[in-house]
């Protein structure tokens, strides 16, 4: 009797398009994608904690190129191998629409970046990081379906109901081209989506982060590094789930120790820093008292201070 195969999730064709010499790469959209929503919910958080949104678009203007350049830096660092050695190509290493951004490289150097960036503004980070942190790890998991596009980030072969099937892709020429080309319909292997998985844990961490932060009112980069802990915990197993090739230290993948080790950090500071909530003029004083902001605002953010009850309230309806 012939074996039937349930609900395989089936891969995209392909993960780029072409106006005619223009490739449009569906990898750069989703991250396109999450970056424009993290922005905007982004606004409202901060703002809501009294913050000037002006400071987020500025953020954003540093944030950006210092997350990309980051990202290609630790995976250049961490999968060396494939750049430098006997018969590679080291200029290589310079080609990001190749793929390989490491997430862990982006959000530090991002986030050294903002760090200069509110120290030479004159303002307290800790309240920008904790307005951002659950937009980041939305970011991120709206930036895995890139992953799928790319059949990249998956894990061991399997004959769960929800396998991916990875496609042999060619280019036009016939040549196999795994991110550029386009699927003959022949499946490779029947893999674990580790890149849904990610996802999945992603938005789950973002909607806790939402709920903790406006049932406890958490302040002083209490909300930025338990999304830290939140996100590296996640990472940890579906590490040990992944199949593709990596660096490796005594037997385990180098993400692994590293996800490992921030989590740890990024306990260890949370349970030590302060959990009350800095006030509106703690946050920017300057624009707490500037009439830059109307009235409705200003009556927001000294509302903040009042009761608990007003602040959810509002957080609720507006960010």
């Amino acid at each position: 009797m012939q074996e039937t195969i349930l609900a395989n999730i089936p891969s995209p064709p392909q993960g780029v398009w072409y106006l005619g010499p223009i490739p449009i790469r569906a990898y750069a959209l989703c991250i396109m994608a999450g970056i424009v929503v993290a922005l905007m919910i982004s606004l409202r958080r901060y703002k809501a904690r009294g913050g000037n949104p002006d400071t987020v678009w500025d953020a954003a203007i540093v944030v950006i190129p210092a997350g990309i350049v980051g990202g290609r830096l630790y995976h250049v660092i961490t999968d060396h191998d494939k750049y430098f050695g006997e018969g590679k190509n080291p200029w290589k290493a310079f080609d990001v629409t190749a793929g390989g951004l490491g997430i862990i490289g982006a959000v530090a150097l991002g986030a050294l970046a903002v760090w200069a960036l509110m120290r030479h503004k004159g303002l307290p980070i800790a309240p920008l990081a904790d307005a951002i942190a659950p937009t980041v790890i939305l970011a991120q998991g709206i930036g895995r379906l890139g992953n799928y596009f790319n059949q990249e980030l998956y894990g061991a072969e399997t004959d769960v109901p929800w396998a991916l099937d990875i496609y042999y892709r060619v280019n036009e020429a016939g040549q196999y081209a795994p991110l550029t080309g386009r699927s003959t319909g022949e499946v490779i292997a029947s893999v674990h989506p580790t890149f849904l998985y990610e996802l999945i844990w992603n938005v789950a961490v973002f909607f806790f982060l939402i709920w903790i932060d406006r049932r406890r009112r958490l302040g002083h980069g209490s909300v930025f590094w338990l999304y830290v802990a939140g996100y590296t915990l996640g990472r940890f197993f579906i590490e040990l789930m992944r199949s593709d090739e990596a660096t490796l230290i005594l037997g385990l993948r180098v993400n692994t120790w590293v996800t490992a080790i921030l989590f740890i950090v990024a306990v260890v500071i949370f349970l030590r820093l302060p959990k009350d909530r800095e006030t509106p003029q703690e946050v920017d004083p300057e624009y707490n008292a500037s009439p830059t902001a109307d009235s409705q605002d200003r009556e927001y953010r000294g509302n903040l201070n009042d009761t608990t009850e007003t602040y959810e309230g509002e957080v609720g309806t507006r960010g």
